[in-house]
């Protein structure tokens, strides 16, 4: 239901509240309609693990780690430093050749995009990223509002990069490709090796799943409303 605060989830006529007991409410009617549809497709026993939209709008509404909207962007460009498609192997070619050809072309798009130098380096200490590089993402981040921020934040914890979640968010590659992209190796070791148990599908498929809402809370998060409409009916 809409309320001042924006819209109202309500459960059997209670209405829901975040873990610190504030009241739940989300910017638009279309992440209203995302999150209830969540808590619709529980069954008997509620299973927060297969609710990735309402513990990304209870984040953002308690804001537990007490951030401000600097903290957050600065926490998220931190994670260039670390940037899994910037960590370069030698040893085995194979998997070197595999990395230049599978993460070059995202690096370069990045490049491309915000005008910025990245690059790549085999060193233990990975790239020496530029200081107008950070910058230049945290003036790009700052355009997001701290919901979106938190969407944004969640999506780099999970593929371990920044690069990948800006070209996932900016709609250059989807959600699978993102995955594939983060757990390269594991993949190149699975192909040389077949070993691929039930659990290696299960993070698999965890994995995508949490990637796929903190992208589509970004989005939702962040932009105009028949945009919104229009992304939940496809």
């Amino acid at each position: 239901s809409d309320s001042p605060g924006g819209f109202e989830i309500n459960l059997d006529h209670r209405k829901l509240k975040t873990p610190q007991a504030k009241l739940f409410t989300v910017p638009n009617e279309a992440l209203a309609i995302a999150v209830a549809t969540e808590w619709d497709s529980q069954k008997d026993t509620i299973k927060f693990y297969t609710m990735h939209l309402t513990t990304l709008c209870n984040t953002a509404l308690d804001n537990p780690t007490q951030r401000n909207k600097m903290q957050l962007i600065r926490a998220a460009v931190k994670f260039l430093e670390t940037d899994t498609v910037c960590y370069r192997v030698e040893e085995p070619p194979a998997l070197a050749e595999l990395q230049k050809n599978e993460w070059d072309p995202v690096v370069a798009w990045a490049e491309k995009r915000y005008n910025v130098t990245i690059g790549s380096s085999t060193s233990i200490l990975g790239p020496n990223i530029p200081a107008s590089t950070k910058e230049t993402f945290v003036s790009h981040l700052a355009s997001y509002n701290m919901w979106a921020l938190q969407g944004i934040e969640f999506v780099i914890t999970q593929l371990k990069s920044l690069i990948l979640s800006m070209s996932l968010i900016d709609r250059h590659i989807t959600v699978e490709k993102a995955v594939l992209l983060s757990r390269l190796e594991e993949e190149y070791q699975i192909r040389r090796w077949g070993n691929v148990e039930w659990a290696h599908d299960y993070d698999l498929c965890e994995l995508r799943a949490r990637t796929a809402a903190g992208t589509l809370f970004v989005h939702l998060c962040s932009e105009s409303s028949t945009v919104k409409h229009k992304l939940l009916q496809d």
